[in-house]
């Protein structure tokens, strides 16, 4: 078993045939991290998800008789790290549940409805071990109301609860011990699609991150960090500030044809001014994958055709998406070909308005198939939006 530091173990559960994440495309699996630590007393850190909870014991019984587990911590209730509770519980019958108090008391009880007992904390609240202690970090809507941290002050360990996470199953545990050109992608992608819209929150926590300088950041899910610890407070940092850099985000879809040439068009008068430019069509593409791209993008034009009086399902989809996650300091450009009525362009602009998104050019529409005038006005609309892009990043 795999020991952290001395009578510290990471006791989880690989989901490698994971594929969705409640939208999530999570093409390479997920980890469900949980924690043992072994002192006069001994607490588990989180849990698994339920199918997962025989590895889960195997892995205590390699250390201890579960029945001598004192403290269950629940750092968050959602259901992937909490749904094999009630199998704990059973187990060690004599474990105090922890949990932030009213949300994650509240949270787990409308959960499981089990009576437990509890023990509730809040924020610099600590708990002895033995000789170890450990204190807790409130995190609130980082992600949910009642998310936390622990630190094993002793032994300088952060128990990150989701902070810091990726959705990547890994035989390797460590960040250092996975490719940078694997791991980065996917701890970007899992930032913009779970905490780009708690981006305050998320950001402070990060400074109650770097305040504990700990020696080891050990997530909720995915791979723990020790070696390259900085890489991921940097890019926190960057992220939770809504940072961009020279990258312009087209994402389209198509009926026959004349929605994706003003998309290449658009590509065209980005590439043009020098600036990064990622082309999705949403027929075959993952919103999360998007999403990732878009997080430190300046700029995202956004094109459909018109059906049915309104716009296309694909992208009235992803507009709902992208709607719930509020990207910060993004500029937007709608374009659209329609047939009768010329209306998916002005409805595209007011949902990224509705989004917080700055629209910063007139709607550009085709009837039809566009001629070339009207695929140049694309053009122009994409290389006005770079040189901002580029201006913003500098």
């Amino acid at each position: 078993m795999l020991e952290l530091a001395k009578g510290v173990y990471w006791v989880g559960a690989m989901d490698w045939g994971l594929r969705d994440f409640h939208g999530y495309a999570t093409p390479r699996g997920t980890t469900y991290n949980a924690y043992l630590i072994v002192d006069e007393k001994t607490a588990l850190i989180d849990g698994v998800k339920a199918p997962f909870k025989d590895e889960l014991f195997r892995n205590i019984t390699e250390i201890c008789d579960p029945s001598a587990i004192d403290y269950v911590i629940s750092l968050h209730v959602e259901r992937d790290h909490s749904s094999a509770l009630p199998f704990v519980m059973e187990r060690a019958p004599g474990a105090t549940l922890v949990t932030t108090e009213r949300f994650g008391e509240q949270g787990l009880e409308a959960n499981f409805h089990r009576g437990w007992r509890f023990h509730s904390v809040k924020d610099g609240d600590r708990l002895s071990l033995g000789w170890r202690h450990i204190s807790f970090i409130a995190t609130p809507l980082a992600h949910w109301p009642d998310s936390m941290m622990a630190y094993l002050e002793e032994d300088s360990v952060l128990f990150s609860s989701d902070l810091y996470g990726q959705h990547l199953a890994t035989s390797p545990r460590f960040a250092d011990q996975v490719a940078s050109e694997i791991l980065r992608p996917e701890a970007a992608k899992y930032y913009a699609n779970i905490f780009m819209p708690y981006s305050s929150q998320a950001g402070r926590a990060l400074e109650k991150t770097r305040a504990l300088a700990p020696k080891l950041i050990v997530p909720s899910h995915g791979l723990m960090w020790r070696k390259d610890m900085d890489w991921v407070l940097e890019s926190y940092g960057r992220w939770t500030q809504g940072l961009t850099v020279p990258r312009v985000v087209v994402v389209y879809d198509t009926m026959y044809g004349s929605t994706e040439m003003m998309a290449q068009a658009m590509r065209q008068g980005a590439e043009g001014e020098g600036v990064e430019v990622q082309l999705y069509r949403l027929t075959g593409s993952s919103a999360s994958d998007i999403m990732a791209h878009i997080l430190e993008a300046g700029a995202v034009c956004i094109g459909s055709p018109v059906l049915h009086g309104g716009i296309y399902p694909t992208v009235a989809a992803f507009l709902s998406y992208l709607r719930g996650f509020r990207p910060k300091g993004k500029l937007g450009v709608a374009f659209s070909s329609y047939g009768w009525v010329g209306i998916a362009a002005k409805a595209i602009s007011q949902e990224m308005e509705d989004a917080g998104m700055e629209v910063v050019q007139p709607s550009l529409e085709a009837n039809f198939v566009p001629d070339e005038e009207a695929l140049d006005r694309c053009r122009q609309a994409a290389a006005v939006v770079a040189r901002r892009v580029k201006a913003a990043a500098a």
